[in-house]
Parts: structure tokens; C-alpha cells; sequence
């Protein structure tokens, strides 16, 4: 092996930012990502997407991507380079990034050797990323098209699950058209299905994340506001009933072997907020129990879950598992995050430091399992 060879590091592309809600979420997390890497032994380019949608060039500065006195960050902050952007090649035999600005001539920035997405939500975190990067034949961190698309979407992912014997709790979908066509049917529709499981009822965006666009109503009174505060975030709801029972989150990650899960994570009640929302969440940073306190076998049952719904959705890297136990000792599976949020209070790294796995090692091991897989199919 040439000294050329041996000296050379692989190149991380930092991808953050996008169009969706989720956009300050993920300018947070690509800062916690940015500071973890090893940079005596990979080299990194960081590129933001805008919110609407132009790749750039940004500062390498984590300490900028935090949230400030409840300010949170954006891609066009740490933009650098004015109206330039930057092109990732669908030549999969180059794995090129360009950057191009209007006027001048495009100015190749170099090979890239795998990509690093924080982003969350649709655009992203969906599938639809994951797919450039397969046509570009670059290796990413984290689940393909599949099974990126099957964990945005809480319809789909609920129906996987169920076909694969995991237990789902009681939801409704509403679809754009049926909203759109016939409002009062779909009205109809969730107050039956309120009348068959009670109130209060919680109306969450299909496909999105980070709480975001989720109300919990308790009445006929509230519903139009609430389907409409879920459709501005997509136009496509799901309607879930209230699940008593305890919050309960498991990380999953991929090893040499396969995936294996972490100690879980409990979610106590928040006082100050009627559930756990994005405020909840991000803003007054609700502290979560790590380890949760469930008993021996209730850790071992969870535990199988979370690696379970990891395979029934045909995960890889990572994914954070989100379950209801309930006032009756049963497991539900609320969701899987294929993409969680890796700030400094996010569940998932708490979960895995608890583990023994301190985050520098899960960002370096989710890199290395990106670095061993192929894109195309496998």
C-alpha cells in the first residue's frame, strides 16, 4: 500500500439543515455531530440546506448551531460563499462535490467518501435524500430509502409493524384528499373514532417529527384547530388514542454483528407542558430517566422490542424506538425515529453514553457502518 493510500482520511460530508419543520432541530444536532467527530481520523465538509432547499457551504462552527436564549439557529446563518451552491454529482463513479456559483466557472470541492445526514422531517429524513445519495453511490450514515420512508410516515410504519405481530396502539388516518373533498365526513370520521376509544385524542402530522404540529384534544370543540395546526405540517394526519401507561425509548444501533439496543429511557411527566412537545423537548429541555426503572424482564422486553421493530422496518445504523407501557404491563410501540436527534439533552445519545458508548464512539461506529455498506441493493 502506497504512503498516499495509507495517509488518506475518509471525507465526511455534514448534511443539515432542509426544508422541513425540523430545520432549526437539525442545525442543533449537525453542531453536536460537527464537535463529536474525530478529525485525526476523518476530514469534514459540512453543507446545509436552506429552507428552501439550496445546498451550501457553511462555517464549521458548532458553537454557532446552538440554541441561544430559546433562539434557535438556522443553515442561513453559517452560509458562506454568497449565491453559491453546491452539487452533489449523480456520477457514481466520482462521489464529486461541486460548488457553483452564477457566472463563474464550478469549481470541483473533491471527492467525498460518506455522508453524515442530520436532517429531520420530509426531505431528509424520509427517504428522499437517501435516494440521491444511492443514484450519487455514496454510503450514508443510517437506513435507506425503505426504511427511511416507512419511519417518517406513522400510517405505513404502523401498518409494518402490525404485520409483523408488533403491538400498535388505536389510530385513525385522514388522507389530504378525504379532508379536502369532504371535510364534515372527515370530521365524522375521528369523532367515531373517538366515540369507540374516548377523549382525549392526540392529532399528529403523518409525517413529521420532533413533536412538531402534535395537539392533544379533549373535546369536540377543539378538533378544528387542531386537525388544521397537524396540516400545516403535512396534509396528511394520523389520529391516536390516549395510551395510559408510562413513556418508555430504547436506542438501537448497528454493530459488527448486528443491531443490538441500549438500556431504554423513561420520559416522566412533564408539569409545565400537557405532553411532551417540541417546547417540552428542545426549548425547557424535560429531563428524561436514564435508566428507566422497569424491572428486569420489563428491560429485556423492551429491549427485544426496539431490535424487533428495527428489523421488521428494515433499519440500519440507528433508530430510537418510542414505546407506551401500559397501566396493564403491555408494550406498545408509538414510533421509530430512523434519523433522532443527536443534541446534547437528545434521548438517544444518553441512552447509548448509559450503554457504554460515549458519543464520540457512536458517531465514529455509526461512520464505520456507513463506510462498510455498499449503496444499491443489499
Amino acid at each position: 500500500m502506497s504512503s498516499e493510500t495509507s495517509s488518506h482520511k475518509p471525507r465526511v460530508a455534514v448534511v443539515f439543515g432542509g426544508r422541513s419543520s425540523e430545520h432549526a432541530i437539525s442545525v442543533v444536532t449537525a453542531g453536536a455531530v460537527l464537535a463529536a467527530i474525530d478529525r485525526d481520523k476523518y476530514d469534514v465538509l459540512p453543507i446545509g440546506i436552506t429552507t428552501d432547499g439550496r445546498w451550501v457551504l457553511t462555517a464549521d462552527d458548532p458553537a454557532r448551531m446552538a440554541i441561544t436564549d430559546r433562539r434557535l439557529p438556522s443553515v442561513a446563518e453559517l452560509a458562506e460563499g454568497g449565491d453559491g451552491a453546491v452539487v452533489l454529482s449523480a456520477d457514481p463513479t466520482t462521489r464529486e462535490v461541486v460548488y457553483s456559483e452564477p457566472g463563474a466557472v464550478p469549481k470541483a470541492l473533491g471527492d467525498v467518501d460518506v455522508v453524515f445526514p442530520v436532517l429531520h422531517g420530509p426531505y431528509g429524513e424520509d427517504g428522499t435524500l437517501q435516494g440521491l445519495l444511492e443514484l450519487s453511490g455514496v454510503p450514508y450514515v443510517g437506513s435507506g430509502v425503505l426504511a427511511s420512508a416507512v419511519g417518517q410516515d406513522k400510517d405505513y410504519m404502523k401498518r409494518v409493524f402490525t404485520s409483523f405481530g408488533l403491538p400498535v396502539g388505536p389510530y385513525e388516518v385522514v388522507r389530504p384528499r378525504e379532508w379536502d373533498a369532504d371535510p364534515a365526513a372527515a370530521r365524522k370520521k375521528i369523532v367515531d373514532f373517538a366515540g369507540e376509544h374516548g377523549w382525549p385524542l392526540f392529532v399528529k402530522p403523518a409525517r413529521a417529527g420532533s413533536s412538531m404540529g402534535i395537539s392533544k384534544v379533549d373535546d369536540l370543540a377543539g378538533l378544528d384547530a387542531a386537525v388544521e395546526e397537524a396540516r400545516r405540517h403535512d396534509p396528511k394526519i394520523i389520529v391516536e388514542s390516549l395510551l395510559r401507561g408510562r413513556e418508555i425509548e430504547c436506542g438501537v444501533l448497528e454493530f459488527e454483528d448486528g443491531p443490538r439496543a441500549s438500556v431504554p429511557a423513561e420520559i416522566p411527566p412533564v408539569t409545565a407542558h400537557d405532553f411532551y412537545d417540541f417546547e417540552a423537548k428542545y426549548i425547557d429541555s424535560a429531563a428524561g430517566i436514564v435508566p428507566a426503572p422497569l424491572t428486569e424482564q420489563q428491560t429485556a422486553e423492551v429491549r427485544a422490542l426496539a431490535v424487533a421493530a428495527f428489523d421488521a422496518a428494515s433499519c440500519e445504523g440507528l433508530v430510537r424506538a418510542d414505546f407506551f407501557l401500559q397501566d396493564n404491563g403491555e408494550f406498545v410501540i408509538n414510533e421509530i425515529n430512523t434519523l433522532p436527534g443527536f443534541t446534547p439533552i437528545s434521548m438517544y445519545p444518553r441512552m447509548w453514553q448509559e450503554s457504554g458508548v460515549s458519543y464520540p464512539e457512536l458517531v465514529d461506529r455509526l461512520l464505520a457502518a456507513a463506510l462498510r455498506r455498499s449503496t444499491g441493493l443489499r
